[in-house]
């Protein structure tokens, strides 16, 4: 993946990865269809912003009138569907976790996959899943604290991201090869979760209920933690936006970021602890076993047909949009857990990519962006 960039301190070249070795030209026609999938994402996500913003506020009239009319045209939907899902406000918020989850699962995994960190998303989520323990544990022993889903997400939200940050610490000081701390924290965090539980349990009569948690629910979606994943997207995109650049040049090449002055542990913490945050609002639908899915399958699908890295986040966000949609859609019709159709849709989207392109991935990543 190389493109020669000045990193403006001498005149040294550096394989950075800003455009892949176009194997093909790059017609306007598709650009133009990219742009358009990529407005139609956009405003998909705006509405389901707007609904999750006019839910938290409908206690009062105008907002509760205005959240009033999405189940209005929750109505009409389900009439000429033939369903009875939309008219309802819990599978709107369901529905726009899901959407959210859709476009940051992939948009930080291009830079996670790019990386060569894939399994560091099944990591993180077995981090949250102890997270959801301490959570269980905490309600069990102080009252006061609610035993509620945004009061479990929270936890995990928590734990996840002090995970990532020790991940982070024992990565750089760790003389094993590189894919062993990461080895060491899944099962770990694994470990330390089901004593939790099983303490809980026995010792506490905490009443623990984690299949939800481990396959996804849209059940399993509570307003707080539709309230959460919206503001956790909102964030997540803007900063991605604002720190691309360095993103970029710490993902292909470390060293390079170096010499350009760009805080390579700074910003490696800042991708794992976008990570955490996404598995956390992603394990609602997906589950801890499936949430990896969403950050790498897009990806994967993505860098088969793209021609540089800026498409690949692109039609990684796309392909993210789709396989969520289609696998609600499966999932509604059949009565099908969401989680694993959302995750098979990806699948198929992949490889369908892989039956219409002539290059592996593996050759993608070593050579293009």
């Amino acid at each position: 993946m190389k493109e020669r960039i000045s990193d403006g301190v001498g005149k040294t070249k550096h394989a950075m990865g800003e455009g892949f070795e176009r194997a093909r030209p790059y017609l306007p026609s598709r650009r133009r269809t990219e742009r358009a999938g990529l407005v139609a994402v956009g405003a998909l996500s705006v509405v389901v912003l707007v609904f999750l913003v006019l839910d938290s506020l409908r206690g009062y009239p105008p907002f509760g009138f205005l959240r009033g009319q999405f189940l209005v045209v929750g109505e009409w939907m389900d009439f000429y569907l033939g369903t009875r899902v939309f008219q309802y406000g819990f599978m709107w918020r369901s529905i726009a976790t899901g959407v959210l989850i859709g476009v940051v699962a992939p948009l930080v995994g291009a830079f996670v996959v790019h990386k060569e960190m894939a399994l560091i998303g099944e990591t993180l989520a077995h981090t949250a899943f102890a997270g959801v323990a301490v959570g269980l544990l905490a309600t069990g022993f102080v009252a006061a604290i609610p035993t509620t889903g945004g009061t479990l997400l929270l936890a995990a939200l928590v734990v996840s991201v002090a995970g990532a940050v020790g991940l982070q610490w024992l990565t750089e000081r760790s003389s094993t090869y590189g894919d062993v701390p990461i080895a060491i924290v899944l099962s770990g965090s694994f470990a330390v979760g089901t004593i939790l539980i099983s303490y809980g349990r026995e010792r506490m009569a905490v009443a623990i209920d984690t299949e939800d948690f481990l396959f996804g629910s849209a059940a399993v979606v509570t307003a707080e933690g539709a309230y959460m994943m919206a503001v956790l997207a909102v964030g997540v995109v803007a900063v991605v936006v604002h720190s691309y650049k360095p993103l970029l040049f710490v993902t292909f090449d470390e060293q390079a970021a170096r010499v350009a002055g760009f805080n390579v542990r700074g910003y490696n913490t800042l991708l794992i602890v976008m990570t955490a945050v996404v598995v956390v609002g992603a394990m609602q639908i997906l589950g801890v076993i499936l949430v990896a899915a969403m950050l790498v399958v897009p990806v994967a699908a993505a860098s088969q047909v793209s021609v540089s890295f800026r498409e690949t986040v692109y039609l990684s966000v796309l392909f993210g949009q789709v396989s969520v949609l289609g696998g609600y859609g499966v999932a509604v019709a059949w009565s099908l857990p969401p989680g694993g159709s959302i995750v098979v849709a990806a699948i198929l989207i992949y490889l369908a990519a892989i039956l219409v392109s002539n290059r592996s991935f593996a050759a993608l990543s070593a050579h293009g962006n």
